[in-house]
């Protein structure tokens, strides 16, 4: 199966005007506190995107997908485009910023998209600060990309990402992809199929048939392959599955049950759980040789494990305290220490990919919720709370979580996903039930 969406061609063959002026003092009054969530969101005008040439309404489709990704982040409040008092007819002149301070807009994205003649697609845009009185220059940021038709989805991601990173300074995570698993059927009859989709739900795609079930996918560092458990055969094990090519491979013949795998940062390892005589233990298997190396010992269940940033160390759940508990150990298996405390249950500990904190799902009073501890177990925050909300995944730059929720009754499991400030939990769609959300890196 090829992954099209990693077929960019020359996609960013021109980052002409990076930065075409530098901000003025007035330009970096524009800013969004990461740390509050969607209390204050930046009010932001984003008019449809010059259309130069027959572009059949995509630059209009390009400017609706800015505002959806900016809008989600929950720290931008885009501006329906029904209250605008101006129009952009030349994103080259310098707007009236009057016109858009009078509809409190704070900054502006100017974009036009012009049809080639080899058809392909040139897509600009800039940024200005609309709160600049001083008549002076305001241009906060100016880019260009070439690319061909199909791909101006992800043009829009990108462009998203520029404006998240220039007025937060974080980077963005809108050109992601996520990896999931779709259901269907009766509870008894379920139908599991790895699927993979944009981050806002966009162009889901099937990459198994639901022939043999599918659990807990993980994208490698390059979003190139996904680790995964399945039950082709009737055995559980994990495979590797190649989205450029379409190829599967089991990870080792194992003669007992495999499973929970998750790369390396570097993507030369993965770490899994492995079964053994009712004891399940985390190995390591390196992809280049395929050694394998045992990293816990303990009588209870040891699974779930989850890399550091850097490498160096891994998170993982256990029950060898005689519950389900978070712990973190070097990556060669010495230092085992426990980190969560208080009530309840904690399990599948995700490190975050800043490295400063551990996300988790904690089950206590009959409720799951979803939460984040820094790295020393300490400074416990849940973010969200339901019937059954379980399995974090990180964006890749940290700031927000998906997850799977599903509520009392047997009712169809969906994923949601909430900032770390817990305050912008909403909805991911999806085509019919979903579950198991793992968020792929920015794609390079």
């Amino acid at each position: 199966m090829k992954r099209s969406f990693l077929v960019f061609g020359a996609l960013v063959s021109a980052l002409a005007g990076l930065c075409l002026a530098s901000p003025s003092p007035a330009a970096a009054a524009i800013s969004v506190d990461i740390t509050q969530g969607n209390i204050q969101p930046l009010p932001i005008a984003i008019p449809d995107f010059i259309a130069l040439g027959s572009d059949n309404g995509t630059g209009a489709r390009i400017a609706q997908v800015v505002r959806a990704d900016l809008e989600r982040s929950g720290l931008f409040r885009p501006l329906d485009p029904k209250s605008f008092v101006d129009r952009i007819s030349d994103i080259n002149t310098v707007p009236n910023f009057a016109n858009w301070r009078v509809i409190n807009a704070q900054g502006l994205v100017a974009g036009a998209l012009t049809v080639q003649p080899d058809g392909r697609y040139r897509v600009d845009f800039r940024l200005w600060d609309v709160t600049n009185t001083s008549g002076g220059q305001s241009q906060m940021l100016g880019m260009r990309y070439d690319t061909q038709p199909e791909n101006w989805r992800r043009i829009a991601h990108l462009i998203s990402d520029a404006i998240y990173e220039r007025i937060t300074g974080e980077k963005g995570y809108f050109d992601t992809r996520v990896v999931f698993i779709s259901e269907s059927g009766p509870a008894l009859r379920r139908v599991k199929r790895l699927a993979v989709m944009d981050q806002d739900g966009a162009d889901p795609k099937f990459l198994t048939d639901g022939s043999y079930m599918v659990l807990t996918p993980r994208f490698n560092p390059t979003a190139q392959m996904i680790a995964y458990m399945s039950y082709i055969g009737g055995r559980p094990r994990v495979y590797l599955f190649d989205l450029e090519t379409g190829r599967q491979e089991v990870l080792g013949n194992f003669p007992n049950m495999t499973f929970s795998p998750r790369f390396s940062p570097d993507g030369n390892r993965v770490a899994l759980t492995l079964e053994n005589g009712g004891n399940s233990d985390i190995w390591i298997m390196d992809l280049r040789n395929r050694a394998m190396a045992r990293l816990t010992t303990d009588p209870g269940i040891d699974t779930a494990p989850s890399f550091s940033p850097d490498g160096k160390q891994i998170v993982f759940e256990s029950d060898r305290g005689g519950s389900q508990q978070v712990y973190v150990m070097n990556v060669d298996g010495t230092g085992q220490r426990r980190i969560s405390f208080g009530s309840g249950r904690h399990g599948t500990p995700v490190w975050s990919p800043r490295g400063d904190l551990i996300a988790f799902t904690k089950q206590d009073g009959g409720r799951f919720n979803i939460g984040v501890m820094r790295i020393d177990g300490q400074g416990e925050r849940l973010l969200s709370t339901g019937w059954e909300d379980e399995g974090p995944t990180w964006a890749p730059n940290g700031r927000v979580l998906m997850y799977t929720r599903q509520a009392q009754g047997g009712a169809p499991a969906q994923i949601w996903s909430v900032d770390i400030s817990g305050r912008n939990e909403r909805r991911v769609q999806t085509p019919g039930s979903a579950s198991d959300p793992a968020w792929s890196p920015l794609i390079q």
